[in-house]
């Protein structure tokens, strides 16, 4: 099958990998119930927000859940997000903090 975006073959798309490199992602700590933070991260476009919010609990080793297009990390992950979206692909010059 080829890519219609792209046209390359579905093997050799590289259609998501320069998606993750143009994304302005926002990341801000919300305060909840009884002064919990929770870090918010948004701004992702034409991503599988299931599979990064699975990826970054793993790499920060906390819970979350993606609510309305935005990922909610539980804590204040401020210091370390940038390193674990870089990690995952994403630009860093692209995450506002």
């Amino acid at each position: 099958m080829i890519c219609p975006k792209c046209g390359l073959p579905e093997e050799l798309c590289v259609c998501e990998d320069m998606s993750k490199r143009s994304q302005k992602i926002k990341v801000r700590i919300d305060r909840r119930k009884y002064g919990k933070a929770v870090t918010v991260v948004d701004g992702f476009e034409h991503a599988n927000l299931q599979n990064i919010a699975k990826d970054l609990k793993q790499r920060l080793a906390c819970g979350g859940t993606v609510k309305e297009d935005k990922v909610e990390l539980q804590g204040d992950h401020r210091q370390k997000i940038v390193s674990a979206l870089s990690g995952m692909g994403f630009d860093e010059d692209m995450i506002d903090t």
